[in-house]
């Protein structure tokens, strides 16, 4: 098994001739990418009779890509047998790409907009609306969206082996079907019965600074048991001023073999993050005559004894068994206890507007918010192949059940004027604070049974049809006791057709049902969402899988779909309204995996339009979103390993702002492009250095638009030291 940065043998992978990226965007890209394959087939047979395959597991990362999932249905298909699309981040790109946060990886997934809200929190949205559906080792995770935030963005990624991310409707696996996307996080285990690790070291800019460990050792002479630790611990890498980031996790997992066919795993996972004077809310959009600002990105909001902690615990243990049929079966259980800590200020900019001349005008209001969130979950499930009318097919059936309580507290002091925002230097009142009082209390609990089968109705057609029944309850206290419970069934139904063995044609359809926590101006919830998602397109995988590629069109149908209303003066809490006859429709375009023995890419582009019955919906969401990466080992100096990318998106508009009168009530960010790149250099087999610049040009834009801006993060170089053994 390769690890993360090493070459793959040469002559392992063939060069694909005959497909290029031109071919694969445009509106044939099937037809004349199927046509090129072909003539190349017909002329290279030589060429393409010498693939061999290096791997001993099928479904393993291979560089940006992997042959197979489970995500979507619980079954064990490859990428182009599922019939919805998704992106897989492997641990490969992650590395390459510095992608050391859940916000970096995101960020740069197809078809995945990252908003930053202020300097702590970001919005993650797919196909117009935000995610909310997230998992763990496939184990669904209830994410509520509180009042407050803990964090998740910050994550480290180090102890994920991938992410992978099914956009669409998902409610088959997820229980309530969010329609943007459900994303995946998978944990590394411990996989090797010798001893194994890595160290390495990161300075960066803006005084970045950290070091991470993962080590993997045998725990038996047989290897039978084993361990694996990853940690670290890093500082720095803020560029506002006054605001200074720390952030340490750890990670331990024990697999032990209790048989040749059962597998025991016992996790914990740890991470822990504090932020010195971060922001909450971001820059005013105009000065109170009307012109626009133009603030350094380096300025900041934030009061000086302004702080944001966040510290989260996971407990984790799966019990695998396969049994000689093929059959296997699976149980899964965790707990987790979240608990933030933000004491913050915020500048009324939306109401309020400085003066261009001497800084006048902006009053701040304050909170201090503490919040302890708990989830447990579990999730069984059993999986293999059966005969029906003498053709072999394959079924999962399972049940889960999530519990999470949510319990916040709040206090307050009397807001303050600064006399000169446009020179602020952080100085503000912190006397006063009155005792914590309790601010809101949620919790939300889903039962759910589930089942799938996959039937080979014909050589080259297969039908994958299930259903899952959920049974949902909420409680939340705002204002009032407010309460729902919730019964409802998912189905789900999708066909692929194998035009040959690289490309296949898929339909599906699946139902939405999605209980919110957004609260409407009475303090009670809004009804769940429902609708439907309709997706069709073609996918191919080229390579035996280590290149794969898809195209898919998507509708989506839903009403009561939560929109925000505007703020008014001091609000702290964001309240909805129902939009009924909200659709969303457009298209998608990735393909990801190796090019040629040397060269390792992914590209995605996509395109949706939301509109409601009245007008368009979510503008503030780009509609384009393009990114680009590739990686190349230089063959005239095997050492040296080359890459980088684009990210590109289209504008997005904020309208209806709260602003002083005769001002524009419309902002918009136009369209931007990062430039992103590295390079690696392998000393020694165990010792590498790699650089990694983004946001190469210096581009200056606005993450998010709202009442207020919020600059995305200026040019940055970062760089590692790594030693594998």
């Amino acid at each position: 098994m390769n690890t993360p940065g090493s070459r793959r043998p040469a002559a392992a992978i063939p060069t694909l001739k005959g497909l290029t990226l031109c071919a694969f965007v445009s509106s044939a890209l099937f037809a004349s990418a199927g046509t090129s394959a072909q003539e190349s087939t017909t002329g290279n047979a030589q060429t393409l009779d010498s693939v061999t395959v290096t791997a001993t597991n099928l479904y393993e990362n291979i560089g940006y890509t992997r042959r197979s999932t489970t995500a979507g249905t619980g079954l064990t298909l490859a990428q182009k047998e599922l019939p919805q699309a998704i992106s897989i981040v492997t641990e490969q790109r992650i590395r390459d790409q510095n992608l050391d946060s859940i916000e970096d990886v995101l960020a740069n997934t197809t078809g995945i907009s990252a908003r930053k809200i202020d300097s702590e929190r970001v919005n993650f949205s797919s196909r117009g609306f935000r995610i909310n559906s997230y998992q763990y080792d496939g184990i669904p995770t209830l994410n509520r969206d509180g009042r407050w935030y803990f964090g998740e963005g910050r994550l480290n990624t180090a102890i994920y082996d991938r992410v992978e991310v099914v956009r669409g409707a998902n409610g088959l696996v997820t229980g309530s079907g969010n329609p943007g996307a459900s994303v995946n996080f998978v944990r590394k285990r411990a996989d090797s019965r010798e001893f194994t690790g890595s160290v390495s070291g990161t300075l960066g800019s803006w005084d970045k600074r950290g070091s991470t460990v993962d080590l993997t050792t045998p725990l038996s002479p047989s290897g039978d048991v084993r361990a694996r630790f990853i940690g670290g611990h890093e500082e720095g890498g803020a560029y506002l001023n006054r605001e200074d980031k720390r952030r340490t996790f750890g990670y331990g997992v024990i697999d032990a073999d209790v048989t040749d066919s059962t597998t025991l795993s016992l996790g914990f996972d740890y991470q822990d993050s504090h932020t010195s004077s971060p922001t909450w809310g971001g820059l005013p959009l105009w000065f109170d005559d009307g012109t626009p600002t133009n603030y350094s990105r380096s300025f900041s909001v934030a009061p000086d004894w302004s702080y944001y902690d966040f510290e989260s615990e996971k407990v984790f243990a799966e019990l695998s068994h396969r049994f000689d049929s093929g059959w296997q079966a699976r149980v899964v259980a965790a707990h987790e206890e979240t608990d933030m800590d933000g004491k913050l200020a915020y500048p009324y900019v939306e109401g309020t507007l400085p003066n261009r001349l001497d800084g006048s005008g902006v009053f701040f209001y304050t909170g201090w918010n503490r919040g302890h969130r708990e989830v447990d979950s579990v999730d069984a499930q059993a999986s293999g192949p059966f005969s029906l009318l003498g053709r072999e097919h394959e079924l999962v059936i399972g049940g889960s059940y999530s519990d999470q309580t949510n319990d916040y507290e709040n206090t307050f002091i009397d807001g303050f004027q600064v006399d000169d925002f446009n020179n602020w230097n952080g100085a503000a009142p912190n006397e006063g604070w009155a005792p914590f009082t309790p601010s809101e209390a949620s919790s939300t609990r889903q039962k759910a049974v589930y089942s799938a089968a996959r039937f080979s109705l014909a050589d080259p057609l297969t039908l994958i049809a299930g259903a899952r029944y959920t049974e949902w309850d909420g409680m939340t206290q705002f204002r009032r006791v407010d309460r729902q419970s919730k019964y409802e069934v998912t189905p789900y139904g999708g066909l692929v057709y194998d035009i040959d063995d690289t490309y296949s044609a898929f339909a599906s359809y699946t139902e939405i049902f999605e209980p919110q926590n957004y609260l409407g101006l009475d303090g009670s919830y809004l009804d769940p969402v429902e609708g439907r998602n309709y997706e069709t397109g073609l996918k191919a995988a080229w390579l035996d899988g280590r290149l794969n590629g898809s195209v898919s069109v998507f509708r989506i149908e839903q009403d009561n779909v939560a929109a925000a209303l505007p703020g008014f003066p001091g609000q702290t809490q964001t309240f909805y309204e129902a939009v009924s006859g909200v659709t969303s429709e457009g298209f998608e375009v990735e393909l990801s995996g190796a090019i040629t023995d040397d060269l390792d890419m992914t590209v995605g582009y996509s395109h949706f339009t939301a509109k409601s019955d009245e007008d368009d919906f979510n503008i503030n969401q780009p509609r384009s979103l393009f990114n680009l990466f590739a990686s190349y080992h230089v063959p005239q100096v095997r050492e040296l390993t080359l890459g980088g990318g684009v990210n590109w998106q289209s504008s997005l508009t904020a309208t209806n702002l709260s602003t002083p009168a005769g001002l524009p009530t419309r902002f918009e960010q136009d369209s931007y492009t990062l430039a992103n790149v590295f390079g690696r250099y392998q000393f020694t087999p165990e010792l590498s250095l790699q650089v990694n610049v983004n946001n190469l040009f210096d581009e200056k834009y606005y993450s998010s638009v709202s009442g207020y801006g919020v600059y995305g993060e200026p040019r940055s170089i970062s760089s590692t030291l790594r030693y594998d053994f």
